[in-house]
C-alpha cells in the first residue's frame, strides 16, 4: 500500500465498505459478504488523478466523447480528471457544465469540468465565474488558448480568489510563436520547420507569476516545457508566490529529436525541446517545482494526424501510456520512487483542484488503483479505448501498468490474470 497523503508505504490490506474506505490495516480478516481481491506483488495506491484532457465533448466527438476518455482514463489507472474548455461549444457557460458533468455520471471514472476564463474563449470578455463556480467548475483555464489581455487575466484572477479557484494558465506569447510547429533550435533549422522559441512560454510565465503576485491568487502552469519556465516558478515559490506547475509525460522523455521523422504524433504545444529543457523539467519535478504529472491528452482523429507535419493539429493522447511512461522513464531508473510516482500522479493533482481523491486514509471513496511495477507491455495505439491513435510512444515496450482501477468501490477495469474471488 502507498499513500503520500497519509505517508503510508508498507504491506497491508484494505476494507472497502459502500463505496468508501472502510479501515487500511496490516492484516484484516476476510469478510464473507464481500468479494476478496489477492493484490499479493502489486501496489495497491490512490487512483490517479489527470488534471489536464481534453474531451472533444461537447463538438468534437468524432475524436473523443466523455465516456470513451473515461474508459481510456480508467485503462491507465486514472480514478479522476479534469477536462479543458475548449470545445465547441466552450465550457464558459453553467449550462455547458451541467452537460459535462450529466454526461459523465455514467463514465468510467470522475469527470471534473474546467471552466473557460472569458467568453468563447477568445478573451475579450470575462465568463461568468459566480455560474460556473456554483455549477461545478472546479478551475478556470482558457487552454488551447493563452489569455492574451494581462487586464482580463487580472480581473480573472481577482474574482476566482474570491471562489477559491485556481486559474490554469497555457502559457504561450503567439506573437512569438504564431506559425511555428516545433522548437526553435538546431533541429528546426535542419529540418526547414518553423520554430516556436522557449521565449515564448516564458515570457508569458514571468506575466502570470506576476499577475498572481500581485492578486494572491492560485494559479497553475500548464504543461511547463522550458529550462527557463522552471527557474522563474522556482523562484516565485521561494518569494511565496502561489503557484503549482504541471509537466507531460512526453516533456519528461522526448526532445525536438523526436521530429526528424516528420511523424505527427511528435507534434505537440508546446513542442517538444531540447535535452537540457528535459533535464530541468525533471529536476524541477524532483525538487518540487513542479508539482504533479498530468497527460494533457489531447485527441484528434487519425485523417487530420496523417498530413504533412505542418498542416497537422497540435496535439497528443496520453492517458494509457502515462503511467507506463512514468515508471519505466523514472520510476525503474530510480529518479522517482513510487511514492514520489503517486505523488505527482495523484495526491497533489487531487490536491490542487481540491477535488475528492489522491488518498487511502478510511472515510475517502473508494478510488484506487492496482498497478503490476514489473509488467511489462508493448503499446499498441489500435488496442486503446481513446478513439484517437494519435500517441508518440506507438511500439514502445514499458514497465509497470495500471491492472486494476476501482471507482467508488466498483471495478472499472481490469486485466489481472487471476480474476477477483468471493
Amino acid at each position: 500500500m502507498i499513500d503520500p497523503s497519509a505517508g503510508l508505504d508498507r504491506a497491508a490490506d484494505v476494507l472497502i465498505v459502500d463505496g468508501r474506505i472502510a479501515a487500511v490495516e496490516s492484516h484484516l480478516d476476510a469478510r464473507a459478504d464481500v468479494p476478496v481481491i489477492d493484490a499479493a506483488g502489486m501496489i495497491v495506491a490512490p487512483g490517479l488523478v489527470d488534471m489536464h484532457v481534453h474531451f472533444r465533448d461537447p463538438g468534437q466527438t468524432h475524436k473523443e466523447d466523455i465516456t470513451s476518455g473515461a474508459e481510456a482514463a480508467a485503462r491507465g489507472g486514472f480514478t479522476a480528471v479534469a477536462c479543458m474548455p475548449n470545445t465547441l461549444p466552450p465550457i464558459d457557460h453553467p449550462t455547458v457544465v451541467e452537460y459535462v458533468k450529466s454526461r459523465a455520471r455514467s463514465a468510467a471514472c470522475r469527470v471534473y469540468p474546467i471552466a473557460a476564463v472569458s467568453k468563447g474563449q477568445v478573451g475579450q470578455e470575462l465568463a461568468p465565474i459566480a455560474g460556473l463556480a456554483a455549477s461545478g467548475a472546479v478551475a478556470l483555464s482558457d487552454d488551447g488558448v493563452p489569455v492574451a489581455s494581462a487586464g482580463l487575466l487580472r480581473r480573472a484572477m481577482s474574482y476566482a480568489s474570491m471562489f477559491d479557484l485556481p486559474v490554469i494558465e497555457h502559457c504561450e506569447d503567439l506573437t512569438l510563436s504564431e506559425g511555428g510547429v516545433m522548437h526553435e533550435g538546431a533541429w528546426s533549422t535542419v529540418l526547414g520547420l518553423r520554430g516556436i522559441p522557449a521565449a515564448s512560454e516564458e515570457a508569458v510565465v514571468a506575466r502570470d507569476l506576476l499577475l498572481a503576485e500581485v492578486t494572491g491568487a492560485r494559479l497553475h502552469v500548464a504543461h511547463v516545457s522550458s529550462a527557463g519556465s522552471v527557474r522563474m516558478i522556482r523562484e516565485a515559490k521561494r518569494r511565496g508566490v502561489t503557484v503549482t506547475a504541471e509537466v507531460t509525460p512526453h516533456h519528461l522523455v522526448l526532445t525536438d529529436e523526436s521530429v526528424q521523422g516528420f511523424d505527427a504524433a511528435f507534434k505537440m504545444n508546446p513542442p517538444l525541446r531540447t535535452p537540457a529543457d528535459v533535464e530541468a523539467v525533471r529536476e524541477g519535478l524532483l525538487d518540487g517545482t513542479i508539482d504533479a504529472i498530468a497527460t494533457d491528452h489531447a485527441p484528434h482523429a487519425p485523417e487530420e494526424k496523417m498530413v504533412e507535419f505542418d498542416a497537422a493539429p497540435f496535439g497528443v493522447i496520453g492517458l494509457e501510456t502515462a503511467l507506463g511512461v512514468v515508471w519505466t522513464a523514472l520510476v525503474q531508473t530510480g529518479a522517482l520512487t513510487p511514492a514520489d510516482a503517486i505523488m505527482k500522479l495523484s495526491t497533489a493533482p487531487a490536491s490542487i483542484l481540491k477535488i475528492p481523491g489522491g488518498t487511502l486514509r478510511p472515510g475517502s471513496p473508494a478510488d484506487l488503483v492496482l498497478i503490476d511495477p514489473n509488467r511489462k507491455w508493448t503499446v499498441d495505439a489500435a488496442t486503446f479505448a481513446s478513439k484517437s491513435r494519435n500517441t508518440p510512444f506507438q511500439g514502445w515496450t514499458m514497465t509497470g501498468k495500471a491492472v486494476m482501477t476501482i471507482v467508488g468501490g466498483e471495478i472499472k477495469h481490469s486485466d489481472l490474470e487471476v480474476e477477483a474471488r468471493v
